[in-house]
């Protein structure tokens, strides 16, 4: 079964979650409620990379995070930080921090400096442009080619910087400069990017515009389709699912599980 990665929100302006998980204490709290419900990693996020969204400045988003990652570091689960900010990788791995999440694939060469001496895990995702202009007029001739060959040569990068193949898994992007039929071709090919690429693969669907576009649902009413999109990812080889919902995902993918054994 996947390692289900829940997703905390320390940012007041996220697109699903926003603002409720913003003070420390309810951030804690929201790490302890996932932690019962069976969560396998924390993945902590301090800004939005929601389409459109405007940078944060570094030290507002080292305040946010790094709180949260000392009043979790011995929580007995691993800790992700969301960041494609060389010095917050810096910041989060002295803290203690177990896995960088970086949007931007670690194209930056100071992010590959901030990373290859530590041991922490690395997820490499595809991302057209920046947030800003993402989702502008996203193009491909073979999106899930064109997708696997850029994962492909930053694992090839990362390699030759000197980090090892087995820190790193990697995430398509789904929503980050995608337009709805290039999210469901990558969604469909899960398996042979996988077969292709030989790493675990993450993926990212919960509650993303993609499945409003498909039910017409706003934000706060896609559980239905996060689980139905987390139950295909799962079956199509995924192995991590970056969820919101917890202990929804977990109680789905056990039915599916004890279903198809």
């Amino acid at each position: 079964m996947p390692l289900i990665m829940g997703v905390l929100n320390v940012t007041p302006d996220s697109f699903s979650d926003g603002g409720r998980f913003h003070s420390l204490e309810a951030a804690i709290s929201r790490a302890e409620q996932m932690i019962e419900a069976g969560v396998d990693i924390i993945d902590i996020g301090g800004e939005s990379t929601r389409p459109g969204a405007t940078p944060l400045p570094l030290d507002e988003e080292l305040r946010r995070i790094l709180p949260v990652v000392f009043a979790l570091r011995d929580c007995g689960k691993p800790l992700s930080i969301d960041t494609y900010k060389p010095a917050v990788m810096v910041e989060a791995i002295a803290a203690g921090a177990d896995m960088i999440n970086d949007i931007s694939g670690f194209r930056e060469s100071a992010a590959l400096t901030a990373v290859k001496e530590s041991d922490c895990a690395l997820c490499i995702m595809h991302m057209v442009s920046d947030p800003q202009r993402m989702q502008l007029n996203p193009t491909y001739q073979d999106v899930v080619q064109q997708v696997s060959d850029f994962l492909r040569e930053r694992i090839a990068e990362m390699e030759a910087c000197g980090i090892r193949r087995e820190r790193l898994s990697i995430d398509p992007g789904f929503g980050f400069g995608k337009t709805l039929e290039h999210n469901l071709a990558l969604l469909k090919n899960i398996r042979p990017i996988v077969t292709s690429l030989g790493l675990p693969l993450l993926a990212g669907l919960s509650r993303k515009s993609m499945l409003g576009s498909i039910t017409g649902r706003p934000v706060e009413q896609r559980l239905a389709g996060s689980l139905a999109a987390a139950l295909v990812a799962a079956a199509n080889g995924a192995a991590i699912l970056r969820v919101h919902d917890v202990a929804e995902t977990i109680d789905a993918l056990k039915v599916w599980r004890a279903a198809t054994q």
